[in-house]
């Protein structure tokens, strides 16, 4: 390019250079042309020329002042002739008088005149005047004065170098301007050749007018530069648009403001007939001045449009995943359906309704979909609605949108309900309320789950639009995903009424009488579902209570099993009238075996237990435990002792160790508190802060069991139990010494007959004098046994209770009687026959040496007395040599 340039500068420089020559050249022609003709004129008209003329020697007056004239006036020649054309004066000497050839060449004599042509000087400009007479008619002679076209040259020749210096210098600033402005175009254009800038210009051309968006550019004054095919779509320009005011073409007023007001925008959204367009506006100038601005137009009609669509699916997606979150969270069947409303409004529905099918209510199966449904959950905007409500039974017709659900299995849409003659056909003055207050759209959908319909939600809209079509799949989606929520909760509370039921013929259902202990018990199961946790009140022989509180790990079906299955071994084995420690053993060992033989998995590991004996008539409280949090005794004063009892793995881990008691003696009135690890544990608080709570609970005197429960409940139960609770007081009592008698017995069967009668005489004294027979015949055959099978000591003990008669013969021998029934042939072995006739029950207990046998005999019975004839029957069979 900038070759290009200086080459186009030279051929410039040479041009001007040439027309400066010749206009030189031209200009000192003409300027000899003038000089010539004025010298001759001048010298014409001179004074004394025209006499000089007439005059006899015109040379000798002439020649010197046409010297003269010709050096003042600076020309090559000043010749006066005659009319002939003899020269009277000339340069030359030589060629005066001579004659001058070519005088005229078609020129008229009789004016001046100015020719160029060869003379005796050379190629010479001459101008001739002729010189009149007086009286202006006759001319009496011609005065040429010329200048030689070499003197011209010379003159040229003289400014030649000034000429070309003017243009060597115009060369110069051009050619420095050039390079200039291409140094500057190849900056700008980053060194593009014309080639690429053309093709630059073509694309960017093609392009600007290509482009889905508009673009307008405009000047400071707010004048519309340059406008797209895009831009003049979307703003409907006219066709001259262009070098006018943006005001004046016709824009919303809101858009030409933008347009003009020289702020910059981004993406501000303005109406533009029915497009919606996205204009965005960035001043040209990159140092603030108004000197113009670029605006781009997006049309973001239809975007807005899928936005909006798009916008709908997002909100849909995120509430079914809220959904999924907040639905289900208890698993209560109703609490369930109230969330599948909450859920519904206002995002998706002003009002939704639940109604559920009465089996799924009470956990059980429905047998097949129905019409006849419960209203379980209503919820929905501020206002009254006059819909059917909670808890009330909804037998729908068979053309209401709920039966034909139910009947089809999907979802049934009811855009319009004021035409509906279906949905009014229910309940025409409900229905006319309904309308009344702004529902007007249904879509109700079943709510199934493993192809079981348990119920039906409907939503309503009253401030919304009409449901569409799209929304069914969205209802049904919903409906699904809390059907399975709802079925879940069913099954749960199925399970949860089998466990409860389980647990709660488990568990005692009433404290049996006795006694030993007056008792309390509380049981609360944990939120999480029915637990393994158990208690139970066991009376043993001696007018003896065994106290027992027990855990199983986990919850629902199966630790309530466990814990039923552990509660009867407890109380088989308690029949044997074990001690504490020998108890638990056997327990662990039963654990043990069970877990060895089981092969679903579930064994009973893990479960613990707390064993106590408690006997009135010394007071003595015996203890064991397997795994179990220790009692806490509160003594009569009401001061607090954790009892110490030694700790054991729990059942079925001890690994063959042997199991440890602890004895206490209690006074009158203490309470022994026994309890599981929900009480005194939870996820907010540790064992040692949920004892001091529980010390700080039973602290005080003078409170009864029942306020004890009470108390201990108030001040540890969490809001949230995480686990079952077990709570048993028992405040002991002492049999007063009045109601126990009791004799050492000497090893000689002589001293029955004694026995007989001191035991028969305190009867008297106790009031009891129906039971002397049988008593009398009890203690004869035991303390006959101990005399001849066992070996001392030997001692008889007899015991008062409030609702027994206890009789009691220890010996020291481990040997244990059995009952059997004697042959007819067999001398002995009717003793225990009769005993068993004629008590309410017996049996063994072993002591750490010895053995007692002992009998109980109801002080409220009538059958404890045999009548005359059975008497005598059975007295017949034994003489007196076998007492």
């Amino acid at each position: 390019m900038f070759l290009l340039q200086l080459v186009i500068m030279v051929l410039f420089a040479a041009a001007a250079g040439v027309a400066l020559v010749l206009q030189a050249q031209n200009a000192t022609m003409q300027e000899a042309r003038n000089l010539s003709f004025a010298v001759a004129e001048t010298f014409a008209h001179a004074p004394g020329t025209l006499d000089a003329m007439k005059s006899e020697n015109p040379s000798a007056l002439l020649q010197p002042r046409a010297e003269e004239a010709r050096k003042e006036a600076g020309v090559d020649y000043v010749v006066a002739f005659d009319p002939q054309g003899f020269r009277w004066t000339h340069p030359d000497p030589k060629l005066i008088g001579k004659h001058i050839f070519a005088l005229r060449e078609g020129e008229a004599i009789d004016r001046p005149f100015t020719q160029t042509f060869e003379g005796s000087l050379g190629l010479s400009v001459d101008s001739t005047v002729p010189v009149y007479d007086t009286g202006g008619k006759t001319i009496v002679g011609f005065v040429a004065v010329g200048i030689t076209v070499d003197t011209v040259n010379d003159v040229v020749r003289d400014q030649l170098p000034k000429l070309l210096g003017f243009a060597a210098g115009a060369l110069a600033v051009a050619a420095g301007g050039a390079a200039l402005i291409s140094w500057r175009l190849r900056r700008q254009t980053h060194g593009l050749d014309p080639s690429e800038m053309t093709r630059m210009y073509e694309h960017h051309d093609a392009v600007l007018h290509a482009v889905r968006e508009g673009v307008l550019i405009i000047g400071g004054d707010g004048r519309l530069l340059l406008a797209n095919d895009e831009a003049r779509r979307l703003l409907d320009l006219p066709a001259d648009a262009e070098q006018r005011r943006v005001t004046d073409l016709g824009l919303e007023a809101e858009t030409a403001e933008l347009l003009v007001s020289g702020r910059a925008a981004t993406d501000e959204v303005h109406l533009a007939g029915d497009h919606l367009l996205a204009v965005n506006i960035r001043p040209v100038d990159h140092h603030g001045g108004r000197h113009g601005r670029v605006a781009t137009l997006r049309d973001t009609t239809e975007l807005r449009a899928l936005a909006g669509r798009a916008d709908v699916a997002r909100e849909r997606l995120r509430l079914l995943y809220e959904a999924g979150v907040r639905i289900g969270t208890t698993l209560d069947v109703v609490h369930t359906a109230e969330e599948l409303a909450q859920v519904a409004v206002p995002r998706f529905a002003d009002v939704a309704t639940v109604d559920l099918q009465d089996p799924v209510l009470q956990g059980e199966e429905p047998a097949g979909p129905g019409p006849e449904m419960r209203r379980a959950a209503v919820h929905g905007m501020e206002g009254a609605w006059p819909l059917f409500p909670v808890g009330e039974l909804i037998r729908f017709v068979p053309s209401n949108p709920v039966a034909v659900g139910v009947e089809r299995g999907h979802a049934v849409l009811d855009a319009d309900l004021t035409a509906s003659h279906d949905w009014r056909a229910q309940d025409p003055e409900r229905t006319r309320r309904i309308l009344d207050c702004g529902l007007h759209s249904l879509i109700t959908v079943p709510l199934q789950a493993r192809g079981v319909v348990l119920g039906m939600v409907t939503f309503w809209r009253a401030e919304q639009a009409a449901f569409e079509e799209e929304d069914r799949a969205f209802a049904e989606e919903l409906a699904a995903r809390a059907a399975v929520a709802i079925d879940n909760a069913r099954r749960y509370t199925r399970e949860h009424a089998l466990a409860v039921t389980l647990q709660r013929s488990l568990l005692p259902r009433s404290l049996p009488e006795q006694s030993a202990v007056e008792v309390a018990h509380r049981y609360l199961p944990a939120r999480a579902g029915v637990g393994g946790d158990w208690f139970d009140v066991i009376p043993l022989p001696g007018a003896r209570v065994a106290l027992v509180v027990g855990d199983v790990v986990g919850h629902g079906l199966h630790a309530a099993a466990t814990m039923g299955r552990l509660r009867t071994a407890v109380r088989t084995f308690s029949t044997l009238d074990l001690s504490a420690d020998e108890l638990i053993r056997h327990l662990d060992e039963l654990v043990t075996r069970v877990d060895s033989e089981g092969s679903d998995g579930e064994g009973i590991t893990g479960a613990t237990c707390l064993y106590a004996i408690y006997d009135p008539v010394a007071g003595l409280c015996s203890l064991a435990r397997s795994g179990h949090p220790g009692p806490a005794l509160v003594h009569p004063d009401g001061t607090v002792e954790q009892l110490q009892v030694p700790v054991s793995p729990p059942l079925g881990l001890g690994g063959g160790l042997p199991f440890e008691k602890a004895e206490f003696t209690l006074s009158e009135g203490s309470r022994l508190v026994l309890y599981t690890d929900g009480l005194i544990e939870d996820r907010n608080r540790d064992i040692d802060t949920g004892l001091a709570m529980l010390h700080d609970a039973l602290t005080g005197p003078g409170l009864t069991p029942d306020e004890t429960c009470r108390a201990v409940l108030d001040a540890l139960l969490p809001a949230r139990p995480s686990d079952d609770i077990a709570l048993l007081v028992a405040r002991s009592r002492l049999l007063d010494p009045s109601q126990v008698a009791d004799w050492d017995v000497p090893g000689d069967p002589a001293v029955v007959a004694g026995i007989r009668a001191d035991a028969a005489r305190r009867l008297e004294e106790w009031g009891l004098e129906e039971l002397a027979f049988s008593t009398e015949l009890v203690i004869s055959e035991l303390v006959t046994n101990a005399i001849r099978y066992g070996a001392a000591p030997i001692r008889l003990r007899l015991l008062r209770d409030r609702s027994s008669l206890i009789c009691e013969v220890a010996d020291g021998s481990s040997t244990s009687p059995h009952l059997r029934r004697a042959a007819a042939t067999d001398e002995g072995g009717r003793g225990l026959f009769l005993v068993a006739q004629f008590t309410q029950r017996w049996g063994t207990r072993y002591m750490p040496r010895g053995k007692v046998i002992w009998t109980e005999q109801s002080l409220h019975s009538t059958a404890t007395e045999p009548d005359a004839d059975t008497t005598d029957a059975l007295l017949d069979q034994w003489g007196d040599a076998d007492w």
